[in-house]
Protein backbone atom coordinates (compact mmCIF):
# COMPACT_ATOMS: atom_id res chain seq x y z
CA UNK A 1 0.00 0.00 0.00
CA UNK A 2 3.09 2.77 0.79
CA UNK A 3 4.59 1.62 -2.18
CA UNK A 4 1.27 2.69 -4.32
CA UNK A 5 1.32 5.91 -2.78
CA UNK A 6 4.62 6.51 -3.36
CA UNK A 7 4.34 5.84 -6.74
CA UNK A 8 2.00 8.03 -7.58
CA UNK A 9 3.86 10.52 -5.63
CA UNK A 10 6.38 10.43 -8.48
CA UNK A 11 4.11 10.60 -11.27
CA UNK A 12 3.28 14.01 -12.45
CA UNK A 13 0.47 15.28 -14.55
CA UNK A 14 0.67 17.34 -17.38
CA UNK A 15 -1.90 20.34 -16.48
CA UNK A 16 -2.18 22.80 -19.23
CA UNK A 17 -2.99 26.14 -18.98
CA UNK A 18 -7.15 26.20 -19.25
CA UNK A 19 -6.65 23.27 -16.83
CA UNK A 20 -5.10 25.42 -14.15
CA UNK A 21 -7.25 28.33 -14.29
CA UNK A 22 -9.73 26.13 -13.50
CA UNK A 23 -7.95 24.89 -10.46
CA UNK A 24 -7.42 28.52 -9.25
CA UNK A 25 -10.91 28.73 -8.25
CA UNK A 26 -11.79 26.04 -5.94
CA UNK A 27 -8.59 27.43 -4.48
CA UNK A 28 -10.34 31.01 -3.91
CA UNK A 29 -13.55 29.62 -3.24
CA UNK A 30 -11.90 27.85 -0.10
CA UNK A 31 -9.80 31.54 0.90
CA UNK A 32 -13.04 32.98 0.70
CA UNK A 33 -15.01 30.45 2.88
CA UNK A 34 -12.72 30.55 5.79
CA UNK A 35 -12.03 34.21 5.65
CA UNK A 36 -15.95 34.79 5.68
CA UNK A 37 -16.72 32.22 8.25
CA UNK A 38 -13.69 34.29 10.42
CA UNK A 39 -15.07 38.03 10.02
CA UNK A 40 -19.33 37.81 9.79
CA UNK A 41 -21.52 37.94 12.95
CA UNK A 42 -24.14 35.81 11.62
CA UNK A 43 -23.28 32.82 9.97
CA UNK A 44 -26.32 33.44 7.76
CA UNK A 45 -24.34 35.94 5.94
CA UNK A 46 -21.51 33.56 5.06
CA UNK A 47 -22.62 32.07 1.66
CA UNK A 48 -23.21 35.26 0.00
CA UNK A 49 -20.48 37.22 1.70
CA UNK A 50 -18.04 34.26 0.09
CA UNK A 51 -19.44 34.06 -2.74
CA UNK A 52 -19.02 37.95 -3.39
CA UNK A 53 -15.50 38.09 -1.97
CA UNK A 54 -14.49 34.69 -4.13
CA UNK A 55 -16.00 36.47 -7.06
CA UNK A 56 -14.07 39.66 -6.48
CA UNK A 57 -10.69 37.74 -5.70
CA UNK A 58 -10.90 35.63 -8.74
CA UNK A 59 -11.72 38.82 -11.11
CA UNK A 60 -8.81 40.32 -9.69
CA UNK A 61 -6.35 37.87 -9.98
CA UNK A 62 -6.91 37.62 -13.80
CA UNK A 63 -6.98 41.51 -13.95
CA UNK A 64 -4.08 41.46 -12.44
CA UNK A 65 -2.73 38.34 -14.86
CA UNK A 66 -4.10 40.63 -17.98
CA UNK A 67 -2.15 43.84 -16.43
CA UNK A 68 1.03 41.67 -16.81
CA UNK A 69 0.49 39.98 -19.99
CA UNK A 70 0.18 43.92 -21.41
CA UNK A 71 3.01 44.86 -19.41
CA UNK A 72 5.29 42.41 -20.72
CA UNK A 73 4.25 42.84 -24.49
CA UNK A 74 4.78 46.33 -24.13
CA UNK A 75 8.43 45.74 -22.76
CA UNK A 76 8.82 42.82 -25.79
Amino acid sequence: MTGEMGILALAFIEISGPQRQLLMLPLCLSIALVYKTTRCENLRDVPVAALVLWITIVLGMYAVGVGLWLLFRIMV
